[in-house]
């Protein structure tokens, strides 16, 4: 066979643009599927309050830096979870809501009851698995917060 006998034709250029729009059709659908399953992402009902509020979130988590109160976290073989906390004066409430980090399992709300030595435990149990917890805590007119991950 000559060269000039394999010339590239039309069909040649409509077979290389479907199989190349297939491919990439075929990637931006299988990576739209994988993020849309794998991350439920957080929503605020309304952008704009939340926008209107921002710099308010940010005065507070200054105030509760300023505290300088500490927590260390253990999640317990039965499900519940320890948290003692430092600096904080006697008398202190905690407070705390358990989420998953990729929104498959329901938030649970935590209810710490106070133990000696500024220990806290949670009435509630945890199910196996990721999550991201919210601690607040407050004394007086004092309120804390932070936020760890669990595993």
């Amino acid at each position: 066979m000559k060269r000039a006998d394999r010339r590239f034709t039309g069909w040649h250029a409509a077979t290389a643009l479907v199989v190349f729009f297939g491919v990439v059709g075929a990637v931006n659908f299988t990576m739209a599927r994988l993020a849309h399953s794998t991350f439920g992402g957080i929503v605020v009902k309304n952008s704009y309050v939340a926008s209107q509020e921002f710099n308010r979130w940010l005065d507070e988590a200054e105030a509760s830096e300023r505290l300088g109160w500490q927590s260390q976290t253990a999640w317990l073989p039965n499900g519940r979870v320890s948290v003692s906390l430092d600096g904080a004066p006697a008398g202190t409430q905690l407070s705390g809501m358990a989420r998953h980090p990729l929104g498959r399992m329901d938030d649970v709300p935590l209810n710490f009851s106070a133990q000696d030595g500024g220990r806290f435990l949670s009435s509630e149990e945890l199910p196996d698995g990721r999550w991201t917890l919210r601690l607040e805590a407050r004394s007086g007119g004092d309120v804390w917060r932070t936020e760890e991950e669990l595993r």
